[in-house]
């Protein structure tokens, strides 16, 4: 039996793992990453890297390697891979399911202001704080480049490229980070207002708990549904248990 993840995310790192241990040579597993990080972390098994395409090059491949599942395990906000892979499965007669880690929820001290695009929250911002912490990625940073009066701190794994703010320091960091550390973040750059997506997750959950502690407003970006009609597991050990009912 053959899987193909698309990977890129913990998750889907965590699942190549539950697969090889559990299932052993029954199941091929294959983790396919984008390649927009410099130097990712591997998952086990084999792993390609690149896109494919689009839905038609996707459903190509997947016929080539008799892929028997497809798992989408990519980022909550990588939208058009996900719809991509959803064509692509019905082209493919493969079956798909979607692995998303759970949203985060506000707490009743927390200052949320949500957003549902990039541009949405940029246009928040003026109002909000003048010293921003700007955790959305590199990619995107054109929605933010004609706020001239406020200064950014921009932090991603990789360096970003233009357009982005004129006034931004770039802090080249990867998660999981830990909250003394977001709390020295806010601390050090006199950080007012925070913006960040709906991305889930414990890795970089901690800058949510230091801006509720320091008072600060998040501007919280909503992530795109997962397509009509895709089944979805929470968890890891979820979409290991269903290529377990597949294959059994």
């Amino acid at each position: 039996m053959h899987i193909l993840i698309l990977g890129g995310t913990g998750e889907a790192r965590r699942l190549a793992g539950l697969l090889h241990e559990a299932q052993g040579p029954a199941v091929r597993v294959t983790s396919s990453l984008a390649g927009r990080v410099a130097e990712p972390r591997l998952p086990p098994g084999e792993v390609r890297v690149g896109g494919f395409g689009g839905a038609e090059g996707l459903a190509r491949w997947l016929r080539t390697h008799q892929v028997d599942a497809l798992i989408d395990a990519t980022h909550p906000f990588a939208r058009t891979i996900s719809f991509n892979a959803a064509h692509a499965a019905t082209a493919a007669h493969v079956p798909l399911l979607a692995l998303r880690r759970p949203g985060w929820a506000p707490g009743e001290d927390d200052r949320w202001h949500p957003a549902d695009s990039l541009d949405e929250a940029a246009a928040l911002l003026p109002a909000l704080g003048r010293r921003v912490f700007l955790t959305t990625g590199r990619m995107g940073l054109a929605a933010f480049a004609g706020l001239d009066a406020l200064w950014f701190l921009m932090r991603s794994v990789d360096a970003p490229e233009p357009p982005y703010p004129a006034r931004m320091e770039v802090l080249l960091d990867r998660g999981p980070f830990t909250l003394e550390g977001e709390r020295e973040v806010l601390r050090t750059h006199r950080i007012d207002v925070l913006v960040t997506k709906d991305s889930g997750g414990a890795a970089t959950a901690p800058k949510l708990t230091a801006a509720r502690e320091a008072g600060i407003p998040v501007v919280v970006v909503r992530r795109p549904p997962v397509p009509d009609g895709v089944s979805v597991a929470a968890t890891p050990e979820e979409a290991a248990a269903w290529v377990g009912q597949l294959s059994g």
